[in-house]
Order: C-alpha cells, then structure tokens, then sequence
C-alpha cells in the first residue's frame, strides 16, 4: 500500500488478483497439512474425509478473514490508496461483508461436519476460538492489529492452536509434541505479516495504526525479522538433535535459500517502500516451503 500512482497502473485483472490474494491461502492449507502430517507421525493413522473437509474449511475461513479485514480497514480509512483493496474494487462495502461471513457460514458447515462425525465438539471450540481472535485483529471494537498485536495473534491461532485442532481432528487426542511444529509453522505465519508493514508506514501512521514496524523502524524491524526467520531453524534443529521430533524434519534446511533471500532482500530495501513491498510474497513462499518440508519430515519415517 504506498501512496505513489504508478506510471503503468496494473490491470484490473491483477488487481482481482491481488485482492483475492491466492498465495496467502497458504496460511490455511499449512497448518492443517503439518498437524495432520504430525498425527500420522505419531499413531500412523490418518483419515482422508476429515483432512479434506478440514482443509477446505480452512480456505473458507482465510477467505471470510481476508475480505471481512479489507471491510473493516476500509471502515478507517487505512486502505484509501489500496488499489487492490477487494471494498475498493467492488465500491460495495456491505456486499463484501456479506459475502465474507457467507464464507464463513460455509467453512464452520465443514467443522461442524467433523464435530458431528467424531461426536466431539473439541475440534469446534478450537475453531472458534481462533475465529474470535481473527476476529479482533481488525474487527471492531478490538482492532488490535492497530495496537501491533497481530504477530501475536497469528502465531498462536494459526500455530498451536491451528496444529493443535489437525492434529485432534485425526486422533481426538492431543499431543505436546505437537507444539513443536506448532511452533515453527506460528513462527512462519507471523513472519508474513510482520513483512506486510515494510512497505506501508506513512499510511499506518496516518490511520493511527502502531504496527511493529511504526514502533521499532524499518532498521530494526529488518534485524528483528533475521533472528525470527533463524530460530524456525535453529528450533528444528534443536528438537531434532533431541529426538523429540523426527530427524526427517531437517528437511526444512531446504527451505534456508528462500530464507536467505527474504532477509537479505529486506535487510538492503527496508526503507524504500516500492522495493521492499514485494518481500511478503517471499515471506509466503517460505512459510509454504518449509511448511510441506516440515510435514515431509514428519511423514516419510513412517514409509521408509
């Protein structure tokens, strides 16, 4: 979000794009992968019609979260020179909360599907929860995402609590160790939209939002995402060594080129806003990389 107008400006067709914002959806699909992929690592056991229907309520629910915060940052003005700003697209600001909370509607029909095959709402109440902090990330009255809590926020809920509620839907049992994985894939998420306030300080500013990156500067902000993007590293090799989780999870060592690209790409463009806006995409191609890396990991001792 910068306040420039490109001398080229994007197509229409890109802007749908960039307002539906497909590779984001990765924050649903990773987190379901991995906790499931832990719970067959730990009891071999792993139910098709339950991951699949979680998993496409997952995506439902991002979308419900992606479009019901493009309406309520359109409510305070932050999102003023967001082209691809899904409100400012359609210039339906009730159309689209409408159609968000019809997402909604549609990805807790899937938990309450799974709730009614199990006959156990714990996979529910963990949903819930994380819907009621989604929620007040940008939802009003909360909006604590303009208090600089929305790190928080997404690492738990679409961490721990995430991993936690797979991980249950394929055993009805939880698990500690499951909090590892929890853990590196919060770490991740966090990383992505700790990215996404590189580029759009001067507009946070004049919204009032208190970002991370308002509070700390970009400088900081550039060393503070290096150590954070190390530790998903330094956790799995640590917890490997300890053989706590399975020593296949170094997998994600693959991963450490795209790792080495964000933080060198923001580390050299943090203040210059049209150069480093692009570094969420690669915030998210690493948290999907070392997501499937960290379930392989989890995975393949079980076949070899």
């Amino acid at each position: 979000m910068t306040t420039t107008t490109p001398l080229n400006p994007p197509s229409k067709g890109k802007l749908w794009l960039a307002a539906i914002k497909p590779p984001m959806y990765s924050v649903a699909i990773i987190p379901i992968t991995v906790g499931t992929a832990a719970a067959f690592w730990q009891t071999q056991h792993f139910n098709f019609p339950i991951f699949g229907t979680f998993l496409l309520s997952a995506i439902l629910i991002i979308a419900w979260l992606n479009i019901s915060n493009d309406v309520f940052d359109a409510e305070t003005g932050i999102d003023k020179n967001k082209a691809h700003s899904i409100v400012n697209l359609t210039g339906n600001k009730s159309l689209m909360f409408w159609l968000a909370n019809f997402f909604l509607a549609l990805g807790m029909f899937g938990i309450l599907l799974i709730t009614w095959w199990q006959q156990d709402a714990t996979v529910l109440g963990i949903i819930l929860l994380c819907c009621a902090f989604g929620y007040s990330y940008q939802g009003p009255p909360f909006r604590l995402g303009y208090q600089g809590l929305g790190e928080i926020i997404c690492f738990f809920t679409f961490g721990p609590m995430a991993i936690a509620a797979a991980y249950y839907s394929q055993t009805q049992q939880f698990s500690l160790s499951s909090l590892i994985p929890g853990t590196i894939i919060g770490l991740s998420t966090s990383i992505i939209l700790f990215c996404s306030h590189f580029h759009q300080v001067e507009d946070d500013l004049a919204a009032g939002k208190k970002s991370p990156i308002v509070r700390l500067g970009t400088k900081l902000g550039s060393q503070i995402l290096t150590g954070i993007t190390i530790s998903i590293f330094v956790l799995t090799l640590i917890f490997s060594l300890l053989g706590i989780i399975s020593s296949w999870t170094l997998l994600i060592f693959l991963s450490f080129p795209t790792a080495y690209q964000l933080v060198n790409h923001v580390r050299q463009y943090h203040a210059q806003p049209e150069k480093v806006s692009n570094c969420k995409f690669i915030a998210v191609n690493l948290h999907f990389l070392s997501g499937i890396l960290l379930a392989l990991g989890l995975v393949l001792p079980r076949f070899l």
